[in-house]
């Protein structure tokens, strides 16, 4: 366990570790948590109830968020010619081919968030499977970052649009949101994530799929969500 400093020990006193809060209460209770001086991304931490260890029972895919993330989102793009025109003019940060395939493979660069490809790109940039592979980066169909329409997948992910994956623990980690976003902006960003990786179960999936969850701002604590409060979302 990390050690944890002064003013994370103040705050975590305001949680009752034995409590589930319903998701007003914790939305609510989050920005009392909160001590950055700067504005903490509130996250969204899900166990979920399958092996990770069987590919069949992996969950990746992405979500979109009704109000963004509020963080600007970074995007580069493997394309060349006339995609890579279009890639350009949707607001790509970064876009090119064999030049940034090179700074990537020679450098170690990921000063970005998401990498999207046209399918022809593939086979280029396999290679650099091993510097974007462990940080999440590496362009996928699944996660709807490998496709001809780059212009909508750039427009997308700048509006926020979040890929979702789970970790070697079977947990998934997802931000939704500022802990300056007024109230009722959280409430449907946690909402909407949790309705819409609720329908990603996969069939292989035995028993309950989503088996707690809970919101934490930018080094603060965990606030565990009472599942049985969030109303027309039928966690399964």
């Amino acid at each position: 366990m990390p050690k944890r400093g002064k003013k994370y020990k103040e705050v975590s006193k305001l949680v009752d570790k034995t409590k589930t809060y319903n998701i007003e209460e914790a939305i609510e209770l989050i920005k009392k948590v909160s001590y950055t001086k700067f504005d903490g991304t509130v996250e969204l931490h899900i166990v979920l109830g399958i092996d990770p260890k069987k590919t069949d029972q992996n969950v990746r895919g992405t979500i979109s968020l009704p109000n963004g993330t509020g963080k600007s989102v970074r995007v580069l793009v493997f394309a060349e010619g006339e995609k890579a025109e279009q890639a350009r003019q949707a607001g790509a940060d970064y876009v090119g081919s064999d030049d940034l395939i090179e700074k990537i493979n020679s450098e170690g660069w990921t000063d970005f968030d998401v990498a999207i490809a046209t399918p022809d790109m593939m086979r280029k940039i396999a290679r650099l499977g091993k510097v974007l592979g462990p940080r999440g980066l590496m362009p996928s169909p699944k996660a709807g970052t490998v496709t001809e329409d780059i212009a909508q997948a750039v427009k997308e992910f700048k509006a926020g649009k979040v890929e979702v994956r789970n970790d070697r623990t079977g947990n998934i980690h997802v931000p939704v949101g500022k802990v300056s976003f007024n109230n009722e902006a959280l409430k449907e960003n946690i909402l909407s994530a949790l309705e819409q990786i609720n329908k990603m179960k996969p069939e292989s999936s035995k028993g309950k799929f989503i088996k707690k969850a809970t919101i934490s701002p930018t080094m603060g604590p965990a606030i565990v969500i009472d599942l049985s409060s969030l109303g027309e979302i039928k966690v399964a």
